[in-house]
């Protein structure tokens, strides 16, 4: 009598297997999440080696690698300098590109803009898993992409996907998205991070064996959830994220992987009515509608990589009426907020644990830069006062547990940012810039700790 085979158990969130099933997943701790694996999938065991002798299996291909040729990146042009300059300088051929944000922010609403300038040069599949040809047809009108050379698959498994691509020979193939397509016979659901690594090693085969470049959409919730782009930074070759709130008119496109240029570079975009439109002065933008003398506002220059941007950066602090006073953020770093607010506090005189404590970043812009740290302060401060701070004063520069104020780097660009747009007093740490060349029409204010930034701008 044959014997039964053992059960085996799957987690459709981290993709981990088990002997048996639990309510929750003893790895990523989800529930009811462990479903058990089809007997038909089951590979079976491979014998030991030595018991019936190793697998003839055909040796990989190596090379030497002075014999190896160097060969310069083929790069071109998506039609967007943004998305250029975010890119590295232009899409690398045969890379695998990985677009990924909150549903509706603007990804496809972009791609579809890619397909637009590129379809007149090169062959392109669009892979739409969520939304019907008539669909697709009636979004790419809206937006005025008409071409030839744009094809349009509805297909989800991946295994018909790659097909229709040896059968168009597209140069530019799109997913969207990455979490609608399957392969059948692999364990889990669409969207589940088995399904969802599996056909991504399967575009990124194709895609590195047949020179064509792939761009991959995927989702994820404000709490990037692990079934989304996290899973799949360490395949592709560059990760692209948007950023911005879907009730706000600018998006923040992010490098945050790119093995063909630096990360960290942002582009600037402003969703219309008829698609996305490039911003050329991100720092004139997102201070657009600034108001003048209101307490509670300051600017910073910061660094998002190569390009300083100005931002505003505004607090509000008001009396509360509960025992546990509340605290929230927009854009600016939860837990870095909450230490300069006990900094300012302890180091400052400034009393803020029985007031509500809000903090926003104009624009949607997500600051992680520690630059920020004294503008953040400083409008704290403002805000507890009620007096303004002057229209064209920025702050730069970090703050440390003892208030003391930290140098920062790039301050020579940071400065000449703040001066084309005519800011005419910028606050500076005392650290580490004595010899600094100051651009004309700038006055800048040498500051030691925040005791003294507050003094100097109330």
């Amino acid at each position: 009598m044959p014997n039964k085979p053992k059960s085996l158990y799957m987690c459709s969130e981290c993709g981990n297997e088990f002997s048996k099933w639990y309510g929750k997943c003893p790895s990523c701790g989800a529930w009811n999440t462990i479903d058990e694996v089809p007997e038909h999938m089951i590979a079976p065991a491979e014998p030991a080696k030595g018991v019936r002798g190793p697998r003839a299996v055909k040796g990989a291909e190596y090379a030497r690698l002075g014999d190896i040729e160097p060969g310069d990146d083929v790069r071109f042009s998506s039609g967007m300098e943004e998305l250029d300059r975010v890119l590295g300088g232009g899409i690398v051929e045969g890379s695998l590109v990985l677009f990924g944000g909150e549903p509706g922010v603007g990804k496809s609403t972009m791609l579809l803009q890619i397909c637009s300038n590129l379809a007149e040069s090169k062959r392109i599949l669009y892979v739409s898993g969520e939304e019907s040809r008539r669909q697709l047809k009636m979004r790419a009108e809206r937006i005025g992409v008409a071409s030839q050379n744009l094809y349009i698959c509805t297909s989800v498994d991946i295994d018909e996907i790659l097909a229709a691509c040896d059968s168009a020979q597209p140069e530019l193939l799109i997913i969207d998205s990455i979490q609608t397509v399957y392969r059948s016979g692999q364990a889990g659901t669409p969207g589940s991070v088995g399904q969802v690594k599996e056909c991504t090693m399967l575009l990124m085969n194709y895609a590195k064996s047949n020179g064509v470049t792939v761009f991959v959409v995927g989702h994820v919730n404000k709490e990037g959830a692990i079934a989304g782009p996290k899973v799949l930074e360490h395949i592709v070759d560059c990760v692209i994220y948007f950023e911005g709130e879907k009730n706000l008119a600018y998006r923040i496109v992010r490098s945050a992987k790119n093995r063909f240029g630096p990360t960290g570079e942002i582009g600037v975009f402003e969703m219309r009515s008829d698609g996305l439109a490039e911003v050329m002065n991100p720092s004139a933008a997102l201070l657009d509608g600034r108001p003048e003398n209101s307490p509670g506002t300051c600017v910073v220059c910061l660094m998002e990589g190569t390009r300083p941007v100005l931002a505003e950066i505004q607090a509000l602090l008001a009396p509360t009426s509960f025992g546990n006073p509340r605290r929230m953020t927009s854009g600016a770093d939860y837990n870095r907020t909450m230490l300069l607010l006990a900094v300012l506090e302890k180091r400052a005189g400034i009393v803020t644990g029985g007031c509500d404590s809000y903090i926003n970043v104009i624009g949607g812009l997500r600051v992680s830069d520690s630059s920020a740290d004294l503008a953040t302060v400083l409008a704290i401060a403002s805000s507890a006062r009620d007096l303004p701070i002057g229209a064209h004063t920025a702050a730069i520069g970090e703050v440390g547990l003892t208030g003391e104020l930290r140098a920062v780097q790039s301050l020579p660009m940071r400065l000449r940012e703040c001066a084309r747009l005519g800011f005419t007093t910028v606050i500076i740490p005392e650290q580490g810039t004595a010899t600094l060349d100051t651009p004309a029409g700038i006055e800048v204010i040498r500051v030691k700790n925040i005791r003294e930034a507050i003094n100097f701008v109330m």
